[in-house]
């Protein structure tokens, strides 16, 4: 997951090529044209999304315009604004982000006391946005360990979730903290194992925080994809994909069987979404989007 995006610049370069007639209106007349064709060679019991930074250099509209096209119904880690542009075209995003306070990123998140006050008035906030939008997930990170103990990651996390989750009950929207590797991307993160996640899940004793379990940090940290799956599922809300190693695309270069994960997360009873998350490779990256979704449409 990265979180340098910049919504600005997005729409900025959208605005132009709308005005030289690329998208826009036209683009929504071509695409309800073409909508009986939108995914109709899928199966339809996996629910398929793709994380918007993976395709930053794509115009969003027309991003969602092609994603629609091949199957998805979703482009996440997208904030308030862009849901918007997303409910013109019947498209949702399975989990959701925004603006953290100043200073709080993924290295320096829940496991620090001091930032409670500033997380839970930004969580008090987006909450209803998402609810008001449709969306059911938001995200949310330990922060890094620098020195601290997993226990007392495990209080300072609990302290600070349990302060927003009689709004995420309210608005039913589910927090839902990534799990990601402190081996190769992020270095000394604290939510690293499912194990450390699961065990926060019961300590702050709510049906509306849950895992992201990224498969592509997991598979690097822990290995044994389908047992823990298995095993934790229901502590899971949201899946991540990426190759092993590299997050490069999900396709028979790399480590990992994606049909038979996806498979074994649906046979779990799992309704959600799987959030396509690698690194295009080739020049057209709709096509390597296009290529994983069949890959993972069990």
């Amino acid at each position: 997951m990265k979180n340098n995006v910049s919504r600005r610049e997005i729409l900025k370069s959208s605005a132009g090529l709308a005005g030289l007639g690329v998208f826009g209106s036209s683009m929504e007349e071509r695409f309800k044209k073409a909508d009986i064709a939108v995914g109709a060679d899928l199966k339809g019991k996996v629910q398929h999304s793709a994380c918007r930074w993976c395709y930053d250099k794509i115009p969003f509209e027309e991003l969602i315009v092609n994603a629609k096209r091949i199957g998805l119904s979703s482009i996440e880690l997208t904030g308030p604004d862009d849901w918007e542009i997303l409910k013109k075209y019947d498209m949702t995003a399975a989990i959701g982000w925004g603006k953290y306070p100043a200073g709080m990123n993924i290295p320096n998140f829940f496991n620090r006391v001091k930032n409670h006050d500033g997380l839970v008035g930004f969580y008090e906030d987006i909450i209803p946005k998402a609810a008001k939008a449709g969306v059911k997930n938001i995200i949310a990170f330990s922060g890094n360990r620098d020195g601290m103990s997993d226990e007392d990651g495990l209080i300072n996390c609990k302290k600070g979730l349990q302060r927003v989750m009689k709004t995420a009950e309210r608005y039913d929207v589910t927090i839902s903290m990534e799990l990601l590797n402190s081996k190769v991307n992020h270095k000394d993160y604290q939510a690293d194992t499912t194990e450390w996640g699961a065990a926060l899940c019961e300590m702050v004793g709510s049906d509306k925080f849950k895992l992201l379990y990224d498969i592509y940090h997991m598979q690097i940290m822990e290995g044994d994809v389908i047992a823990t799956i298995k095993k934790y599922y229901p502590y899971i809300s949201h899946y991540h994909t990426g190759g092993v190693p590299g997050r490069n695309e999900i396709d028979d270069t790399q480590e990992l069987n994606y049909a038979a994960i996806i498979r074994a997360i649906y046979d779990t009873g799992y309704k959600g979404y799987i959030g396509q998350e690698f690194i295009p490779a080739r020049a057209d990256k709709m096509a390597s989007l296009e290529q994983a979704v069949k890959i993972c449409d069990i």
